[in-house]
C-alpha cells in the first residue's frame, strides 16, 4: 500500500507502519491537521517515497516492529544519510521498554508515541517537531547568512590588505629604481615554482593550492623592509662598506616588524603570516649562514625558502643600476653550486626542471 493525499499545504508527514488501520488513522489525524500525508506499509516503500519527491518529508512517523527491516534500522538509515539526516523521526511502536526507548533515542530518533495512540497526543508531538524543525531551519538559515556576510567582510579585507601591500612593495621598487618587472617576477615566479612542487611527493602535502595562491600574493613583501634604510645606503652604487652591510641586512628584520606592526591588533590571516615569514627569512641560508637568525634547513619557513630562490634568480638575470644581467647559463650554475648551501637542494631541482617557465628567461 502507497498512498498519497494532496492539498495545498506544502508541508508533509510520513507514516511508515505494516497495519493499513493505523495508517488509516493517521492519515485522518494529519491531513485535519491540514498536512500532506504519505503513507507506507515498508521501510523500502517509504525510501522510495522520499526518493521520489523534490521535498523532504517534515517529520516521519515510524513504527518499530515490521517485516523485512524495522524501524531501528530504518532510522539508523535515515541519520547516516546526509539527505535525511535531519528529518525529525518519531516512533509509534507497543514497544515502550526502557531499553527500547533508550535504543531509540541513541539512533537519532526525537519522540515516541505509544500504541494505542490518542489523537490530541499525535497532534501535539506533531506540531511540536514541527515547530522544532522549522525552528533549526531559520537558525540554519540566519547562520548561513550571516556567514556570508563575515565572509564577504573578511574577503573584503584581504582585498584592502593586498592592496596596502602591494602598495608598499610598488614603492620599495620605485626608491631602488627597480623596474616594476622584478616585483610582478616575484609573484609570478614564486606561484609557477611551488606549483612544480606541489608534483613532487616530497612537497605535495605541505604545497596545496591555499599555499600556491597565498605566496604568490605574500612573495612580492620579501623587501618591504629597504623602505627603512637610508637612500645613501639603498642608492649606493658602489660597494657596501661593513657598516652599511649591517644596516642594509636589517632590512628583513625590519620588514617582518613592519608587517607585525601594521597589523598589530588584527587577526593575522594566511596571507600576512606568510609574508611575514618571508620578509624575515627569505635571507637565510640551507646551512645556517644566513641572516638574520642563522636558520638551517627545514627551520627556515617553506616559503622563505622559495622566495630566495625565485629571488636571486631574478636579480641575477636582471639588469640593474649597478650592474649588467648575467647570462643565463652562469646563473644556472650559480644556483646549481649553491644548491644545499644557499638553497634547499630538494627546490633546486625542481627548479631546474622548470625554469624556463619563469617570467623574466629569455632562452636563446
Amino acid at each position: 500500500m502507497n498512498k498519497t493525499s494532496q492539498n495545498n499545504s506544502d508541508i508533509s508527514i510520513l507514516v511508515v507502519d505494516d497495519v493499513e488501520v493505523n495508517l488509516i488513522i493517521l492519515e485522518e489525524i494529519i491531513k485535519n491537521m491540514g498536512y500532506e500525508a504519505l503513507l507506507a506499509q515498508s521501510v523500502k516503500e517509504a525510501l522510495q517515497i522520499i526518493e521520489d519527491r523534490e521535498q523532504l518529508p517534515k517529520v516521519i512517523l515510524s513504527d518499530i516492529s515490521m517485516p523485512e527491516t524495522d524501524g531501528f534500522t530504518f532510522c539508523s538509515m535515515l541519520k547516516n544519510d546526509p539527505y535525511t539526516k535531519d528529518i525529525p523521526v518519531i516512533f509509534i511502536s507497543a514497544m515502550d521498554t526502557a531499553s527500547d526507548l533508550s535504543k531509540g533515542f541513541e539512533l537519532g530518533a526525537v519522540d515516541y508515541i505509544p500504541k494505542p495512540f490518542e489523537k490530541t497526543e499525535v497532534e501535539m508531538r506533531i506540531s511540536t517537531h514541527l515547530k522544532i524543525y522549522n525552528m533549526q531551519r531559520d537558525l540554519e538559515e540566519n547562520n548561513k547568512q550571516l556567514n556570508l556576510v563575515v565572509a564577504r567582510q573578511m574577503e573584503k579585507l584581504r582585498i584592502e590588505q593586498k592592496n596596502i601591500m602591494t602598495a608598499l612593495a610598488r614603492l620599495v621598487e620605485s626608491r631602488e629604481n627597480v623596474s616594476g618587472s622584478h616585483y610582478k617576477n616575484i609573484l609570478y615566479n614564486s606561484r609557477i615554482l611551488a606549483e612544480g612542487m606541489q608534483l613532487s611527493p616530497m612537497f605535495e602535502d605541505d604545497v596545496t593550492d591555499d599555499f600556491i595562491d597565498t605566496i604568490e600574493s605574500s612573495a612580492g613583501l620579501h623587501d618591504i623592509g629597504k623602505l627603512m634604510i637610508p637612500d645613501r645606503i639603498l642608492l649606493k652604487n658602489a660597494p657596501l662598506d661593513e657598516e652599511e652591510r649591517r644596516i642594509m641586512c636589517a632590512h628583513a628584520e625590519l620588514g617582518a616588524k613592519t608587517l607585525n606592526d601594521i597589523y598589530e591588533g588584527v587577526e593575522k590571516n594566511d596571507f600576512v603570516e606568510m609574508a611575514i615569514d618571508i620578509a624575515w627569512y627569505h635571507h637565510e641560508c640551507w646551512d645556517g649562514s644566513g641572516y638574520p637568525k642563522g636558520l638551517k634547513g627545514k627551520e627556515i619557513p617553506l616559503s622563505a625558502r622559495i622566495v630566495k630562490v625565485v629571488d636571486v634568480f631574478d636579480a641575477m638575470i636582471s639588469e640593474r643600476r649597478y650592474k649588467k644581467p648575467i647570462p643565463l647559463d652562469q646563473t644556472l650554475a650559480y644556483m646549481q653550486e649553491k644548491s644545499g648551501t644557499d638553497f634547499d637542494p630538494d627546490i633546486i631541482r625542481v627548479f631546474m626542471r622548470i625554469y624556463r617557465n619563469f617570467r623574466g628567461v629569455h632562452m636563446d
